[in-house]
Formats: structure tokens, C-alpha cells, sequence
């Protein structure tokens, strides 16, 4: 009963991120002044969501390899460690959200110097433009 439960909940979850990758596809044609096949719109929607399940799993297996049950920004940086733009706009938006964080929550959030050195260094890995995978 429970694996049923768990499988509906699933496939919920997978149709409603189809419908809302399908409904972006569309609007970004209409903005642009195109037309978008019906069929491509499935198949982009179809990848968008295959590429966030493996997304998903990498960032799980990113977070329990550094001893961590919870996937933190830096995971989601070290994600992008292939695609040295999306990097780039990933640590400017963490840089951001800590910027905007209220100082009662930096000063309340203190880690240790290990995991800062071993969290900066992890971001800074991909900042080398000539750097190859």
C-alpha cells in the first residue's frame, strides 16, 4: 500500500513538472515569435525532467560524500563544475543570498575552518578558464 502511495505521489510530481516545463516552452516561443511543435515541447519537457532526477542524485551523493545528510549551495555549485557559466551565475547567486542573509543568522551559522576551506576550495576548482574536464 505504501509503494502505491509512493509511486502515485511520483508520477504526480513527474506530470506536474512536465505541465509547468511544457507551459515555459510555450511561453518562451510566444515571446520570441515562434511556433513550438507539440512533440517538441514533450521531448524538451521530457529531458528537463530526466536531467533534474539525475541532478537530484547527484546532489545526494555530492552531500554524502562530504558526511552530510542535506544538500547544501555548494553542492548545487559543484553541480555545475562542467559549465563554467553556469557556475559563474551560481556563486554570484549564493554571493547574493549571503549578502541579503540577516547578520543574527551568519553569526548563528559558524562552521568550522575545515569545512570553509574544504567548501571554498570546491567552488574555486572550476574558476580556472583553462582548466579541461
Amino acid at each position: 500500500m505504501k509503494r502505491e502511495e509512493d509511486d502515485d505521489e511520483a508520477d504526480l510530481l513527474r506530470d506536474r513538472f512536465r505541465l509547468s516545463a511544457i507551459s515555459i516552452a510555450e511561453a518562451e516561443a510566444k515571446n520570441n515569435g515562434m511556433e513550438i511543435s507539440e512533440a517538441i515541447v514533450a521531448c524538451i519537457a521530457d529531458m528537463a525532467f530526466k536531467y533534474t532526477k539525475q541532478l537530484a542524485k547527484d546532489l545526494e551523493l555530492f552531500a554524502q560524500h562530504a558526511g552530510r545528510k542535506t544538500v547544501n549551495v555548494q553542492d548545487v555549485i559543484l553541480s555545475a563544475h562542467r559549465n563554467e557559466n553556469l557556475g559563474i551565475l551560481l556563486r554570484s547567486f549564493s554571493n547574493d543570498l549571503k549578502a541579503k542573509e540577516p547578520q543574527s543568522e551568519k553569526k548563528r551559522r559558524k562552521s568550522s575552518r575545515k569545512e570553509d576551506k574544504a567548501s571554498s576550495s570546491a567552488v574555486h576548482a572550476t574558476d580556472n578558464p583553462q582548466q579541461s574536464d
